[in-house]
Formats: structure tokens, C-alpha cells, sequence
């Protein structure tokens, strides 16, 4: 399993947001952003290898999910067609799991367990 994972629930629907394009990101230098994994949710709208070829780093990551990709996958219209979430990592040996619920017109994050 990757160091950072992710799980996207679409709220609206009350299922799992399957087909969810993610971008995983590290700032390498302030405002300047290395792309480190990639992937789509599966059909439990989970994504577990973002980090399998990239060793963890403290310091600023952030998550780009492609709302507007998966909402047109099934013809509804959103208002946020990505959510960006920014995070710290301050222990690299620590799992980082950050879930996303999402529903057309709002979306909440935290970090999960």
C-alpha cells in the first residue's frame, strides 16, 4: 500500500466515487510543484498507489482531484470541477490517509485513519 491513499465518496449519490482522476504532488521548492503519482479511484472509490515509486518527504503534498471528469462521466453538472488539497507531511514513516466527500456543489476533507 502507498504512504498516502485516498477515498472519495460522492455524498450526493451516497456511493463510492469510482473513476476519479487524482494527481499527487510535492512542493520541491516554494510554489514549485513535482508531480510524485497518479491514478483514478477504483469501483470502492479508493486509490492506494500513489506513492509506490516515490519514497515520502516532509513537507507540503497536495492532491488534485478531477471533479469535473468524474461528474460528466455521468452527465451531472458541478460547480468545483477540481478540488485541490493541500497538506503537511511531518513524519514520512506515518501513513497519510486524506478522503474526500464530495457531492456536486460542495466537498469536505480530513485526514483519515
Amino acid at each position: 500500500m502507498s504512504a498516502i491513499t485516498t477515498h472519495v465518496l460522492d455524498t450526493a449519490r451516497g456511493k463510492p466515487a469510482e473513476g476519479v482522476p487524482v494527481v499527487l504532488e510535492r512542493e520541491s521548492s516554494p510554489g514549485r510543484w513535482t508531480e510524485i503519482g497518479r491514478g483514478s479511484t477504483d469501483a470502492d472509490g479508493r486509490l492506494r498507489g500513489l506513492t509506490q515509486n516515490h519514497a515520502l518527504e516532509r513537507g507540503a503534498h497536495r492532491l488534485t482531484f478531477d471533479t469535473a471528469t468524474y461528474f460528466a462521466s455521468q452527465s451531472r453538472v458541478a460547480f468545483y470541477p477540481t478540488v485541490i488539497v493541500v497538506f503537511t507531511i511531518a513524519d514520512p514513516a506515518q501513513h497519510h490517509h486524506v478522503p474526500l466527500l464530495l457531492s456536486p456543489f460542495g466537498y469536505s476533507t480530513y485526514r483519515g485513519s
